[in-house]
């Protein structure tokens, strides 16, 4: 007789009351600044009539996904480093898994669309105002998202029907897909297969996309005879390649492997660079790297 196991305990990270309040403290000024940052590129591409263009429609995606995406990890987060809140229930630690996968998807395909959309700028600048027009970078951001949440589904589904008869302690601060696996009574590889071939289809299909965008985008501004002209078109996709190369590094390190259960430490590690400092990072290297939003953000303060 199997008893089915109800809720889970988050163990968090070990050591000394100290260190986990002083990560607590780190946690949560790193999320406080992910979100009036990210809420800042919204705001400001919202009312500089100069940045009303595909690239910042994109920027402004991304950004409005990155404020929910470390919602969803770092309040339980700080209650489970506290020890107030350490238990979760299964239904809530399948939503989690869900909404936090999900926006993971969403987030490679909108950074494929962000490549695809800096090569139509450099490969093609006479012909990117009606190549890239306001209907299709709509268009672009939907399937996104939808094929983010999508993508996701059915992986949600199969775990979803796994059984867990205990222990029920997950060696984590959040609910991710190997620690289900590593903690279920039942065959598990079905999940594994389809995790294994989502993640071929979200993230190294995005990926190829981003790279062979970049590989024509180098192509074409090698052939630029100034180095004016050079400087000015790296310097428009250098941050988006910046971000491309830390979330696609860690990203297919947790996902892009055939067997889910590896070392649960390390993921819980590249999963804090995953859900906590690469969506503080972004707005920062969009906007320090950035020459129109630098003006944007300068003619807003002297309007005020």
């Amino acid at each position: 007789n199997r008893t089915s196991v109800e809720e889970f305990i988050l163990l968090g990270f070990p050591g000394t009351w100290q260190s986990r309040v002083s990560l607590v403290v780190v946690f949560a000024l790193m999320y406080s600044l992910t979100v009036i940052g990210n809420a800042s590129i919204i705001a400001l591409v919202w009312r500089s009539s100069n940045l009303h263009t595909p690239m910042y429609f994109f920027l402004c995606n991304l950004s409005f996904l990155e404020i929910w995406y470390t919602t969803g990890v770092v309040p339980k987060a700080i209650g489970v480093m506290l020890g107030t809140s350490q238990t979760i229930s299964f239904s809530v630690c399948i939503l989690q898994l869900f909404f936090l996968l999900s926006l993971g998807s969403t987030e490679c395909f909108l950074l494929a669309v962000m490549a695809y959309d800096r090569y139509i700028a450099i490969c093609y600048p006479l012909r990117y105002s009606s190549l890239m027009n306001s209907v299709l970078s709509v268009r672009l951001a939907l399937s996104s998202w939808l094929g983010g949440f999508l993508a996701i589904s059915l992986l949600a589904f199969l775990t979803s029907r796994l059984t867990f008869c205990g222990p029920d302690v997950i060696n984590h601060f959040l609910c991710d897909i190997d620690s289900c696996l590593a903690l279920s009574c039942s065959d598990t590889r079905p999940v594994e297969l389809a995790t294994f071939l989502v993640s071929i289809i979200v993230v190294v299909a995005s990926c190829v996309v981003t790279l062979v965008s970049y590989m024509y985008i180098i192509s074409s501004v090698l052939r630029i005879q100034s180095v004016r002209g050079r400087k000015k078109a790296f310097s428009t996709c250098s941050a988006h390649l910046s971000v491309v190369t830390i979330w696609y590094g860690s990203t297919m390190f947790l996902y892009v492997k055939p067997s889910a259960q590896n070392s649960l430490d390390l993921n819980k590690i590249v999963n804090t660079f995953n859900t906590v400092v690469t969506p503080l990072l972004n707005p920062f290297i969009y906007t320090l790297r950035n020459k129109e939003v630098k003006l944007a953000l300068v003619q807003a303060f002297q309007k005020k």
